[in-house]
């Protein structure tokens, strides 16, 4: 109704807006020109009716009980023509459409109905011609990004930038499997997700009750005091994976509903063509990991809200850093973590030097829970998908520090990725535990390795063996580690770097030439110990 007040042709009627503010903002969807007392009857709703009232009742309670038949029509505005029938509006018109709030507007000199109808005609076809484009666009584009395999991530990321607002995919637990948010909006948005989550699921669901199953245009309350949400399943085939939610924003010329829709279907045709596998968990959570631990995360806050939307508990609870590797380490870490009554999210350890197969985990169990040796690799037989500790050979389990709190946390991941490093004994049966607080030296590093000291000694005292190993192709780097790993038995040491005694001997010889250091005193070694490590740790 106010656009439609904006008009040249409404203009010319010098029109008087009497009744206005939330009434203007109806929708019109056609003009409807008549001036019968019936013509309610006539009426679908959404229509603008102009009139002249030259076959309006004359009586007070008959004009009272005419306004209400066009409002329970579901009429957007009346616009009364003064001066052929009524010099003024009837004030019992007036009162009436101020008291169900319809639009009310009087036209102070003549206009040809047939002119205003075609603007405003006009400008409705316009718009649907222009929502008909948006729509066949915005379908078109989350049909290819559906075709050519699009994440779920990027797909999410797609809808915020279409729909100009947050976009959260969730899964049937509420919890958060990706989102595109403002930066800097993770710890307002995500605080609380999964009760805001539900809250919203469960007004929906009122409101689909009270209209006989119908949603109104897929939109949810978000709680008390909180702007509505749009939530639209992601579902085929009978089965329904998760949601997708979409915070207030703008107008969208197909329809915010619409663009939230193709999304789903994207989504979902996604869900069909990967099977059984879990790829929405899988790369949520290897995005998460890699946030976290590049440092993507603009306030601590924002961080634990993302995890904690995630399913990963972190206020109140023992958390902790580990990093499993091995030959098989495919199962789900999540899983594992229930068994002891906690939450897990993990990812790849990419670019961390570890190899492809390492996994960095995060641990969340009960404030208090009990993690021994035991627990640890009953959790590390968990991720190999092994039944016993004999079946699990290769597979190691490096834990870090416990912590209470987030920065805690990220320390701890750090120590593990650097326990992890060392190798593991090639006769080792089942699944090893290694523990950052038996290792002192790994967590100094660590607590240090950005210390510019600590990796100018590193370099320093390396340099001659990075060279040659650069230049040459060589392994004087694993060579030295295999022995700083066995102290005292060089045998396991050659074993380790998977030489014979004779060449692993004259590695270590050339070592020594290129260090120009004693290899059997103990200061040199710790020296060397150190050196390595903080070069390890800097791959990150």
């Amino acid at each position: 109704m106010r656009e439609i007040l904006a008009l040249d042709a409404v203009a010319a009627g010098v029109p008087e807006v009497l009744v206005g503010d939330d009434a203007l903002e109806a929708r019109v969807r056609w003009v409807h020109v008549s001036d019968s007392a019936g013509v309610a009857r006539l009426l679908d709703g959404g229509e603008l009716l102009l009139s002249t009232g030259s076959g309006w009742p004359t009586e007070p309670d008959e004009l009272r009980a005419f306004v209400a038949g066009l409002v329970d029509a579901g009429v957007s505005g009346l616009v009364l023509e003064l001066g052929a029938h009524y010099r003024y509006v009837p004030a019992v018109v007036h009162r009436a459409a101020a008291e169900r709030g319809l639009a009310l507007v009087a036209l102070h000199r003549e206009v040809k109905f047939v002119g205003l109808t075609q603007a405003v005609h006009r400008r409705i076809i316009s718009e649907q011609t222009a929502a008909l484009h948006a729509r066949d666009d915005v379908r078109e584009r989350f049909t290819a990004l559906a075709l050519r395999g699009a994440p779920p991530d990027y797909i999410v990321q797609q809808l915020a930038q279409t729909l100009g607002a947050p976009v959260v995919l969730e899964n049937l637990a509420h919890e958060v499997v990706a989102a595109d948010l403002p930066p800097g909006a993770e710890e307002e948005v995500l605080t609380g997700w999964q009760l805001r989550s539900r809250d919203a699921h469960r007004r929906d669901a009122d409101r689909r009750r009270r209209l006989g199953g119908t949603s109104i245009a897929g939109t949810a309350g978000a709680g008390a005091g909180a702007e509505a949400w749009l939530i639209v399943p992601v579902e085929a085939r009978g089965i329904r994976w998760g949601h997708l939610v979409a915070l207030p924003g703008p107008a969208h010329p197909a329809g915010r509903l619409g663009v939230l829709e193709q999304g789903a279907i994207a989504l979902a045709l996604g869900r069909l063509a990967d099977g059984d596998d879990d790829t929405w968990g899988r790369i949520g959570r290897q995005r998460l990991v890699d946030a976290l631990l590049g440092a993507r995360v603009a306030t601590s806050g924002g961080a634990v809200a993302r995890l904690e939307s995630a399913g990963l508990p972190v206020r109140g609870a023992d958390l902790y850093g580990l990093v499993v590797t091995g030959r098989d380490v495919a199962g789900d870490a999540d899983a594992a973590a229930r068994r002891l009554a906690g939450r897990a999210l993990d990812g790849r350890a990419s670019g961390a030097g570890l190899g492809g197969s390492a996994r960095v985990v995060l641990l969340s169990l009960p404030a208090g829970a009990r993690f021994d040796d035991d627990a640890a690799r009953t959790f590390a037989l968990g991720l190999a998908a092994m039944e016993g500790a004999a079946d699990a050979p290769g597979v190691a389990l490096a834990i870090g520090a416990r912590a209470d709190d987030l920065d805690g946390l990220l320390r701890s991941v750090q120590e593990a990725m650097d326990l992890a490093r060392t190798p593991v004994p090639r006769q080792a049966r089942g699944p090893v535990v290694r523990r950052s607080h038996d290792r002192p030296l790994v967590r100094l590093v660590t607590a240090l390795r950005d210390d510019h000291r600590m990796q100018q000694l590193g370099e320093s005292m390396l340099a001659p063996l990075i060279e040659y190993d650069l230049a040459r192709g060589g392994d004087l780097l694993d060579v030295l580690g295999a022995m700083l790993a066995h102290p005292g038995n060089r045998t396991a040491a050659a074993q380790a770097s998977h030489l014979s005694r004779s060449v692993f001997y004259q590695r270590l010889a050339l070592i020594g030439d290129l260090l120009d250091a004693d290899l059997d005193d103990g200061e040199t070694l710790a020296a060397l110990h150190l050196a390595l490590l903080v070069r390890r740790s800097g791959v990150r």
